[in-house]
């Protein structure tokens, strides 16, 4: 399976190049303006972040075959619900730009400090096992490793539900720190039990 995530990375690497010239292309040709623009420079840039959440992947695939030759340890239960929630952002921010809705987005957003305090517990139990268990300092190096994939994917994310609000409101928030940006104070952190319906995969046309 690891392999199976490894060897598809060169695709998502064509296809960001491909759907990069064609944005470029329509800048040039048609020289939007307005929404249109924001369109195509979200799209731009979503497009910068799904390729990084694959490099991401990628990684964590990487880290899997090198435990997969190891002794077989446990894994901590934090690991499962961060990559729950890591999958969960993921799929809700394109689920917000899909359906162009805001308040989806806010609940991406919404979801990161929880994600951020996930991997922090993670980090101090996998040190901790390292001091404890000395002999399994491999093991638990390359979780950490994975944990900080997880948790990037989910920044990623982020990244793409605040490119969604910029497209419907032409608001830049990234990085600006305060409430009103993003109505943190009223959003509600995504659930697992809450999920929308799967996203169509589509046939790799379009």
């Amino acid at each position: 399976m690891a392999r199976a995530v490894i060897s598809r990375d060169k695709q998502i690497d064509d296809r960001e190049v491909e759907l990069e010239e064609e944005c470029l292309k329509l800048l040039a040709l048609h020289q939007p303006v307005a929404a249109d623009l924001r369109l195509i420079v979200a799209v731009l840039k979503i497009n910068n972040d799904l390729e990084r959440i694959g490099d991401h992947a990628v990684n964590i695939a990487e880290r899997a075959e090198q435990l997969a030759g190891l002794k077989r340890v446990p894994v901590p239960d934090e690991i499962v619900e961060l990559s729950k929630q890591a999958k969960l952002m993921l799929r809700k921010c394109l689920l917000a730009f899909v359906e162009t809705d805001a308040d989806i987005a806010k609940g991406v957003i919404g979801t990161d400090d929880l994600v951020d305090e996930l991997n922090k517990r993670l980090y101090d139990e996998l040190i901790n096992r390292i001091r404890r268990q000395p002999d399994n300092v491999e093991q638990a190096v390359f979780m950490l490793s994975v944990c900080r994939q997880l948790e990037r994917i989910g920044d990623h994310a982020c990244n793409i539900a605040e490119d969604v609000l910029y497209l419907l409101t032409g608001d830049i928030v990234r990085h600006s720190g305060t409430e009103d940006s993003v109505s943190r104070a009223r959003v509600t952190p995504l659930r697992p039990q809450a999920a929308s319906p799967k996203l169509p995969v589509g046939d790799g046309k379009h």
